[in-house]
């Protein structure tokens, strides 16, 4: 992780300080914890509060919003915004300019198709149909 912080203001007139991480040089907040093996794109977002475990991928312009955790092995594709305190389970898939909102529950194995609006508060079952579970949601960052 880079030590140098760079300083972007919001439209708000807030300003955040983001570090660049060692794997893809995505910006990442200074409160942001993101696993050396994950890789974000160069013009991906982490906000503050976040966890990205371990190989993980984010993708070009990707938004991972505040205090969401992807669990390890999760893809988020091209132009997602993951809204803030979101849960994306082990191994989930979000495809490419979807958007999820604000607290989604996405568990383990879930695919999201390209193009797909996920409301706020939603709860996406997995690969077995089930909900997400407390153990589907653990071990992140």
């Amino acid at each position: 992780m880079s030590k140098v912080f760079e300083e972007i203001e919001s439209s708000a007139g807030d300003i955040a300080k983001y570090r660049r991480h060692s794997n893809g040089r995505g910006f990442v907040a200074s409160t942001a914890k993101v696993d050396p093996t994950a890789f974000l794109d160069p013009t991906a977002y982490v906000e503050p509060g976040a966890q990205v475990a371990g190989r993980c991928w984010v993708g070009a312009g990707s938004w991972i919003d505040r205090d969401v955790v992807l669990a390890p092995g999760v893809f988020v594709g091209a132009n997602v915004h993951i809204g803030a305190g979101s849960i994306v389970g082990v191994g989930s898939e979000v495809g490419s300019n979807s958007r999820v909102g604000e607290n989604v529950k996405i568990s383990a194995g879930a695919r999201i198709t390209r193009d797909s609006t996920i409301a706020p508060g939603s709860v996406v079952p997995g690969a077995r149909g089930a909900a997400p579970t407390k153990r589907d949601m653990t071990r992140a960052a």
